[in-house]
């Protein structure tokens, strides 16, 4: 592994790059650590009214329901005095999409598309959790799938 600092004015802001020619688990790894690190961290309500600081990569989707905003991990669900389209603005670059008007899902969790005959899509996340894209939704979700698989994030931070 190499790294390199270039120090130059040119640079406005801080800029990370992992670079190799395929992902592999040590890619993965450095990616993961770099989020954990860099991530903005969210202010949410747990489930019995505590709050807490939570990290985007840890969290597998956003919904809203009867007028609120949860965030849902492995483990809790989370309530957030957020809308969806704020954290969609802010989130996009974390790999995180819109699949309907009511959900944002991080991408990277995400196991599997099953694409059913009558034209819903069934987004099934690792943890075992599904939910459903909306139809005008799909087509992006399927071109930043692709890039996550490939490795060309484009313009998600890595």
């Amino acid at each position: 592994m190499q790294i390199r600092a270039n120090i130059n004015e040119r640079f406005n802001e801080t800029e990370l790059h992992v670079c190799k020619n395929t992902m592999d688990d040590e890619v993965k790894k450095i990616l993961d650590e770099l989020h954990a690190m860099y991530d903005p961290s969210l202010v949410c309500t747990d489930e019995v009214g505590n709050k807490c600081m939570v990290l985007p990569a840890e969290i597998i989707t956003f919904y809203a329901e009867k007028q609120k905003v949860y965030a849902l991990d492995n483990a809790k669900k989370y309530t957030l005095s957020r809308t969806l389209s704020d954290l969609e603005k802010e989130l996009v670059t974390f790999g995180f999409v819109r699949i309907s008007k009511s959900e944002i899902v991080n991408i990277r969790k995400i196991r599997s598309l099953d694409l059913g005959l009558t034209g819903t899509i069934r987004v099934i996340m690792k943890n075992g959790y599904e939910t459903y894209s909306s139809r005008r939704n799909v087509a992006k979700l399927k071109e930043l799938l692709q890039n996550v698989k490939s490795g060309k994030e484009g313009g998600m931070k890595a």
